[in-house]
């Protein structure tokens, strides 16, 4: 077993809450590619407490509810000031309706999800997210999908204003009564950040796929400005959809599709200085996301309590400082990236 002392807390922003650096994802929880019974899927999160993990990451899209309320029984298990619960919004679920789709849900619950950015559509998603979860607070509330990749260029102008003009000023009157201690919005996008960044006051932005050991691009705009304005980032997807974690195998996933050929060579090249210091691929992918000083936690997900050891036993293995030398030597990683050292 893997003691509690062993994960490092971070304070996150502006809020004054301590965070472990390692967050619990829980899109697996919603039956993400996988379906998944309750006591399994409970028993992860339970784990994840156990294991010294306090931050936990949810939303109605996963699984259409479900993983909320999964997570809502894991809550009950432990006091609730012990946890740092962050959920999001832009979908409110219609019980009356079947899913149209899944989105790589393979489970779920019954209900149709509904995106809605708007003021009144924010306020609903959140009465449902609270019943769900069995609480009557949220610590961290995130504006969900606001990004080319969910919602296409030729709609992602119109989501954005509704988004500032709707969800923003829900999520900002949520934040001064004191039912969420911060705010912020959690995409797949850089730039859809720093846009966010720029037209509003928000405490943490959860970012996926776009700051990893693979790929940098959030380095150069939107780092630096977390840093300026405070913004506490939280990293997911620093697998890059799994190739990080598999490695460059026939079937690796870049971006929920199969790695193209250029990707496949540069996680080859990257794993073979990996192995030269003796460090996995994913070990490596898991301590250089935590290297920013922007970051207060990554959320990995897990669809078991065994999966959850593997992630805390990665963190806490040791890295070699020359392996982030000769990985920027081979121009495999950013040479301004800051690395852990």
């Amino acid at each position: 077993m893997v003691s509690q002392s062993a994960l490092p807390h971070r304070t996150l922003g502006r809020t004054g809450l301590e965070v472990s650096i390692l967050g619990f994802g829980t899109a697996p929880l919603g039956d993400l590619f996988l379906e998944l019974d309750d006591q399994t899927a409970i028993a992860a999160a339970s784990r994840a407490f156990e294991l010294g993990i306090n931050l936990l990451d949810t939303s109605p899209h996963y699984g259409n509810g479900l993983s909320e309320h999964r997570c809502g029984t894991a809550l009950r298990r432990v006091q609730r000031n012990d946890v740092v619960l962050c959920t999001k919004t832009g979908r409110w679920m219609d019980p009356f309706h079947q899913p149209e789709t899944r989105s790589g849900f393979v489970g779920g619950q019954p209900h149709r999800a509904v995106v809605d950015y708007s003021y009144d559509g924010t306020m609903r998603s959140v009465e449902q997210s609270l019943l769900r979860l069995g609480t009557d607070r949220i610590d961290l509330l995130l504006i969900h999908d606001v990004d080319v990749w969910t919602h296409g260029k030729n709609a992602i102008e119109d989501r954005f204003r509704e988004a500032m003009s709707g969800a923003y000023v829900a999520l900002d009157k949520l934040r001064s009564e004191g039912v969420v201690a911060g705010i912020g919005i959690g995409v797949n996008e850089a730039e859809m950040c720093v846009r966010f960044a720029k037209a509003g006051s928000f405490e943490v932005m959860l970012l996926a796929g776009r700051y990893s050991l693979l790929e940098q691009p959030a380095l150069e705009e939107f780092m630096p400005l977390a840093l300026k304005q405070g913004i506490a980032v939280l990293l997911g997807g620093v697998f890059n959809s799994g190739i990080l974690a598999t490695g460059a195998t026939k079937g690796a996933k870049y971006n929920y599709q199969d790695a193209p050929p250029h990707i496949l060579a540069k996680v080859v090249e990257i794993q073979r200085i990996c192995t030269a210091h003796g460090v996995p691929l994913p070990t490596a992918a898991l301590h250089f996301a935590l290297g920013h000083p922007a970051v207060a936690s990554v959320v990995l997900g897990a669809h078991d309590a065994q999966e959850v050891e593997r992630n805390v036993a990665a963190l806490t293995a040791s890295v070699p400082t020359a392996l982030w030398g000769d990985l920027k030597a081979a121009r495999l990683l950013d040479a301004e990236a800051p690395v852990p050292g």
